[in-house]
């Protein structure tokens, strides 16, 4: 697939990204010897020493000054370890992070009303896709930075450290500038992605640089090297106005009042379009105006929900297409393939959430595969290895007795009706004796039929006789009439000489079954009939196939009719688009009481369908009348015309049949399922801890998405990551699965162990950076933020090349940088400013290397995000992607602002370049 092939560039640039910090690492250690003398720095974080200070769980490693030799080695056992503790953070995140899929996969009903006064009931998720990206999803994407940051201020008697703070700047410069630059080139060749919401992306974009100006402010010129309580909550607080604002865009709550836009229904993909219009009365919906300054909230909601309701049709319309596809693809499958095939399709293509792509990504990277396959191919071997139960009907010990059919019907002509009585089930070796009786209805004995009783005997072996009914015949028209034919006082012969009742054995060995009681209809054959269809409606599924209609003859039954009959469409349409136009003349020979009407339903496999045409019989006619116009009749011929003027063939009570076409259930319930099976927290949900250890002891091939139609092993790369990350995947497979409690079992109990790790890390960054001789805001720039984000480097470069819009690579960035500085920054400073507040003292944050960090990043961020917006013109197409020149550029100006930013902050921090 083409998706797979640019990762190794991806990887090979991050490789480079980690040399290239590493250069400059030790580039700055080196020019810390040599500060430069034509500068005087008033920045007070110059003054510090790189001398280790114990940490909040690992102490200091004695002797504190070592030989080179002593030193080179710690710093090797510092590096290494930080770089396998990052493996343990991503792999629990990966665990956070389904979590987070699960909770946000969550899904309520409701009932939608429609312009026409309809109402329906759909399902929607909980968890609207903006509000879970800003809260939940970023707070896993970057837990890491969040958590660091509070356990640094709470972990040092709530004073300021670099670390935290440096690291939460220094990863948003690699997310703004690394891992964007990167998703622009790693689009194949020819193709684009836009973003799609684009009034989000203008929230989150404008709150990220908002977020660094803000903390600027408060740093050097609200309070300079002071962080005060009010500025610590203001800062918190920023964090649901984000998200809260964000939310009004993305749902368009604010602007229905202000703007107006017309929208209207595209009619192939069946969702709501949004076009600019000039200014209009109000919102065309359906034809409907609707006025947007009178608007209350009752038709705002149901708006939103109409909204809703077409989001859901729209998944469906795709799945339906999917499923049609693969069936024109694939003729020779069965149904259950094609659901299994248009299942992995979906799943593959839909749009992901970022929970989805960074645990993709993680499991990837530590050789626990690609994930939909391993998923689809559990659920094809579950649905193979489910036998298929037989249930056997349970051994019948009793004989039953009964009429079979219940119903009769015979020509008043006929002599005799035949009815038939059969034994079912117990010991057919037994003689049954049973006894039947005529009883009236609308016909009466010896008028209409024969008075008869008697007694049927059943014989060892016999299972059915027969009993004949006397019909007379007149010459006197009436209606059909009926009577009935009933079983009583049954018997069963035990011994030769001794006959049982079947009350009087230990235990019944014959009862009386269902019917016991038979209806016979008389039809009048001395009238030539009255022509009519069962009823006025009948309902039919589009996957009929050929339709059969009944067309009665009732009343009669003399003679030869002819009885046209012809479609008429309705909703549905003929020709071929709903159903296939059809017309032609029944004919009714004598004594014939019963024609069928054939008719050909298109199966157009709709989800919904509620569609009618009609089908009507025009008047009847005899066709032995017409062939006696040009003989003169004799008086006896003469009476018969008369008679049967009399009794001519006329119409019923329902001529005109409604058909009415609805979707095929099992089309309909076949969808249903695949919607349910493409929700993606079924994919990376966890249901039982024999699951959670079976996945971390198993190793799998990191396979490309396009399914090559052979099974890979997996790689050397794939063996060497899974026995590095082995014991992280055992020790974390400990964590509750996340079907317990929606997922939130494992939500807690995931936070406190990413917590527990990330201080630890920050524990060995401080140390690795004092004894390579780095302050701790050029380590956290450096080293922290690159091992935090290296997970989201790979998830959004995933996301950028399987998702049809740029929203998941470039949208999420922008939003994880604000919750960073509102959540990370924001929750430890407002918790040391009130601590140091009831303690009478101020909270100091010296401005310095930070202040100066902050700076560069928003004038960089606003460079980032004008390049962004100038992309998005016609001869580039989209953000990320496009023309070869175009993207290379991008790329480099992106990559170069990153350098630029390490650069110039490591130069400031050691006073090369003065700061504030």
């Amino acid at each position: 697939m083409e998706g797979s092939k640019p990762l190794k560039p991806g990887t090979s640039a991050c490789l480079w990204l980690g040399l290239v910090s590493v250069a400059v690492a030790f580039l700055c250690s080196e020019a810390r010897t040599t500060p430069s003398p034509l500068l005087s720095p008033n920045n007070a974080t110059c003054k510090g020493t790189s001398k280790c200070q114990t940490g909040i769980i690992l102490p200091i490693w004695y002797p504190e000054d070592p030989s080179m030799g002593d030193k080179i080695a710690r710093v090797i056992v510092y590096f290494v370890a930080m770089i396998y503790m990052f493996l343990g953070v991503s792999i629990i995140a990966d665990r956070f992070m389904a979590a987070i899929e699960v909770i946000t996969s969550q899904e309520r009903e409701i009932v939608i009303k429609r312009p026409n006064g309809e109402t329906t009931t759909t399902t929607i998720r909980v968890w609207n896709e903006t509000v879970s990206n800003l809260t939940l999803m970023a707070l896993g994407s970057s837990a890491p930075e969040i958590l660091l940051s509070v356990i640094e201020v709470c972990g040092h008697e709530f004073k300021s450290g670099e670390l935290g703070p440096s690291t939460i700047v220094g990863s948003a410069a690699f997310n703004m500038f690394v891992i964007i630059g990167l998703c622009v080139s790693v689009i194949p060749q020819g193709e684009v992605r836009k973003v799609k919401h684009l009034r989000v992306f203008f929230v989150t974009a404008g709150w990220s640089i908002f977020a660094y100006i803000w903390l600027y402010m408060i740093l050097a010129v609200f309070s300079p090297n002071v962080v005060q309580v009010w500025e610590g909550l203001v800062t918190l607080s920023f964090f649901p106005i984000c998200v809260l604002l964000a939310w009004v865009a993305d749902r368009r709550l604010l602007f229905y009042k202000f703007m107006h836009k017309k929208y209207r229904t595209d009619k192939h993909r069946g969702v709501i379009i949004e076009t600019e219009t000039e200014r209009s009365k109000g919102i065309e919906m359906d034809g409907k105006m609707v006025n947007s300054h009178f608007m209350d909230g009752s038709a705002t909601s149901n708006l939103i929900g109409l909204i809703e309701s077409k989001e859901v049709d729209e998944s469906r319309r795709d799945m339906i297409r999917i499923l049609k596809d693969l069936k024109q693809k694939h003729p020779e499958k069965d149904l259950d393939q094609l659901v299994e095939m248009a299942n992995y399709y979906a799943l593959s293509h839909q749009q992901k959430s970022r929970a989805f792509y960074r645990i993709q990504a993680t499991r990837m990277m530590t050789g626990a595969g690609n994930i939909l396959k391993k998923h689809v191919a559990e659920q094809a071997k579950k649905s193979a290895s489910v036998q298929e139960v037989h249930v056997e009907e349970p051994e019948e010990y009793v004989s039953r007795i009964a009429f079979e059919p219940a119903a009769y019907q015979c020509l008043e002509n006929c002599g005799a009706a035949i009815l038939t009585i059969t034994r079912k089930g117990g010991d057919i070796n037994k003689t049954i004796y049973v006894d039947y009786k005529t009883e009236d209805g609308s016909a009466n004995a010896g008028a209409d039929y024969e008075f008869t009783e008697g007694t049927v005997v059943f014989k060892p072996g016999e299972i059915i006789k027969e009993i004949s009914i006397g019909i007379i015949d007149d010459d006197i028209f009436e209606e059909d009439e009926h009577f009935f034919v009933r079983l009583n006082n049954l018997r069963v012969l035990e011994t030769e000489d001794e006959v049982l009742s079947a009350n009087s054995l230990p235990y019944p060995k014959a009862i009386l079954g269902f019917p016991t009681v038979a209806t016979v209809t008389i039809l009048d054959d001395d009238h030539s009939g009255i022509f009519t269809f069962e009823s006025s409606s009948v309902h039919v599924s589009e996957s009929i196939g050929i339709m059969e209609v009944k067309v009665l003859r009732t009343s009669g039954a003399r003679g030869t009719v002819i009885v046209p009959y012809r479609t008429v469409e309705g909703l549905a349409k003929g020709g071929g688009e709903d159903f296939e136009d059809t017309y032609g003349e029944l004919e009714f020979k004598n004594d014939e009481t019963c024609k069928f009407v054939h008719v050909k339903i298109i199966d157009d496999e709709e989800y919904e369908k509620n569609k009618n045409f009609f089908l009507e019989l025009a008047e009847p006619r005899m066709v032995d009348m017409s062939l006696q116009k040009d003989r003169k009749l004799t008086s006896d011929e003469e009476e018969a015309k008369r008679i049967a003027e009399m009794g001519k063939p006329v119409l019923g009570e329902h001529p005109r049949l409604e058909v009415i076409i609805e979707e095929s259930y099992e089309f309909k319930s076949t969808v249903d399922k695949l919607i349910k099976k493409t929700n993606l927290a079924l994919v990376v949900g966890t249901n039982s801890w024999r699951e959670q250890f079976m996945e971390a002891i198993t190793v799998s091939a990191d396979e490309d998405e396009e399914d090559t139609g052979e099974e890979r092993l997996p790689s050397c790369f794939d063996y060497v990551m899974h026995f590095l990350t082995v014991f992280w995947k055992v020790l974390f497979a400990c964590v509750p699965p996340t079907d317990y409690l929606n997922g939130w079992a494992c939500f807690v109990v995931s936070i406190v162990i990413i917590g527990l790790l990330t201080a630890i890390i920050g524990d060995l960054a401080s140390h690795f950076g004092c004894t390579i001789g780095l302050k701790d805001s050029v380590t956290a720039v450096v080293f922290v933020a690159l091992g935090t984000s290296v997970p989201d480097t790979f998830a959004s470069k995933v996301a950028a090349v399987q998702d049809t819009y740029a929203d998941a690579s470039i949208g999420n960035v922008t939003g994880s940088n604000a919750v960073n500085v509102f959540l990370g920054i924001g929750m430890a400073w407002s918790v040391a400013a009130i601590y140091w507040h009831m303690k009478g003292k101020p909270f100091v944050v010296e401005a310095g290397s930070l202040a100066f960090s902050v700076t560069l990043f928003t004038i960089f961020a606003f460079l980032a995000v004008s390049v962004l917006l100038y992309r998005r013109r016609a001869h580039i197409g989209g953000e990320l992607g496009g023309p070869r020149g175009h993207r290379l550029a991008t790329s480099a100006i992106f990559f170069s602002l990153w350098f630029l930013y390490i650069l110039f902050s490591s130069l400031e921090a050691y006073c090369h370049i003065e700061g504030f």
